[in-house]
């Protein structure tokens, strides 16, 4: 097989990306948060909110480079490949939900199912399949129609205000489908913000990374490469933008503005990296991120069960019990810098501390793939 090449941009892309996941997960008290670490209450986009779509965004464009090994060619070991990459990152997402594993208190008619994991095995998996028949123009074709078409069942098969927590259909088919008590409860009614049917548009981001991947890719000139992902990256801010007075730029359905408003975003980070990396070898000021971009699924994974660990080990703190995790937010991170920033340094003391284990196994060449 073919081996593929590694653009440094999009490694550094990851790394940005995994970091900010890790500072926005883990403040030291979700009641002291900096209001562009926390995601929008419902629609709107923070900070916090371009996080999982820049994810999908470059495992998008990796795929351009990954897929050179199978020569761009639907064969049958590429399905199989597809098939047991999705399978094992999907319950990758299923054995986090259920840790600890041994538990006096499941109560498994309350399980969530669907999770960041299970969303990314759909949309990877998914869009694997479109993206080894289809040529660009047909990707691209493919993405208008994912968009229009999700827009259209939202609004017409909504309830009542159709883009609102109660009554969208997301909601509505999850319930159908998966059943009310299976979903997240964290907006006060169950809904499920990595549901089935928002899953569809989140094929979409994917298919944007894939075309920008293409793009550089298949450059001879990263100048202009870099000037032409400019232009995109700004016209799909924009288109998002404007479709967003109609269709509200949202997270939690993964709305079809939102999936422009935060590709064009995505667009003018990589092409601002692209310019800054690949046209200006600006490589070691940007050498930390390298780090962080690597074993990113494996990250995930091992940030979730560190904060459901501490959060289950109880201390005692000023005569009261709380959590590990709460014990040592109050004990050492407020005396020092007080509520507000001692959260976000305890969110900054996870960050540092994740990428040295991380830079322990990229110095020892350990790479844990799902």
């Amino acid at each position: 097989m073919t081996q593929p090449r590694r653009i440094y941009s999009i490694d550094v892309f990851r790394g940005m990306t995994i970091a900010l996941m890790i500072l926005v997960n883990n403040p030291g008290s979700w009641g002291h948060v900096y209001g562009p670490l926390l995601h929008a209450k419902w629609h709107g986009c923070t900070l916090t909110d371009l996080v999982f779509p820049f994810f999908l965004f470059i495992v998008g464009a990796s795929m351009r480079f990954a897929f050179v090994k199978w020569h761009y060619f639907p064969s049958k070991e590429f399905y199989k490949h597809i098939f047991w990459r999705s399978f094992s990152i999907f319950m990758a997402g299923i054995l986090l939900s259920s840790f600890p594993f041994i538990r006096q208190d499941w109560d498994w008619s309350s399980f969530r199912i669907m999770g960041v994991l299970q969303r990314i095995a759909l949309a990877y998996g998914f869009s694997a399949l479109l993206i080894i028949r289809y040529d660009f123009i047909k990707l691209i074709q493919i993405l208008a129609g994912i968009l229009i078409s999700y827009w259209g069942l939202l609004w017409i098969f909504g309830s009542g205000d159709p883009y609102s927590l109660e009554t969208n259909l997301p909601r509505q088919l999850d319930i159908f489908l998966i059943g009310e008590k299976h979903l997240w409860g964290g907006f006060g009614v169950k809904f499920d913000p990595e549901g089935l049917l928002s899953t569809l548009p989140s094929i979409g981001t994917v298919i944007i990374g894939y075309l920008m991947g293409g793009m550089l890719h298949t450059t001879k000139n990263y100048t202009d490469c870099s000037k032409r992902m400019s232009i995109f990256g700004l016209a799909l801010v924009g288109l998002g933008w404007i479709w967003g007075f109609v269709f509200p730029i949202n997270k939690a359905l993964w709305t079809s503005s939102y999936v422009l408003f935060t590709g064009g975003i995505g667009i003018l980070v990589l092409a601002g990296l692209t310019y800054l990396i690949d046209i200006n070898n600006w490589k070691k000021p940007f050498w930390v991120f390298e780090v962080f971009g690597t074993n990113s699924i494996f990250l995930f994974v091992m940030s979730g069960l560190w904060t459901k660990t501490i959060i289950r080990i109880k201390m005692t703190f000023q005569g009261e019990t709380v959590s590990a995790y709460s014990y040592f937010y109050k004990s050492i991170f407020v005396p020092f810098a007080g509520d507000l920033n001692g959260s976000l340094l305890f969110a900054l003391t996870h960050v540092a501390g994740f990428w040295l284990i991380l830079y322990w196994m990229y110095r020892k060449n350990i790479h844990i793939k799902l």
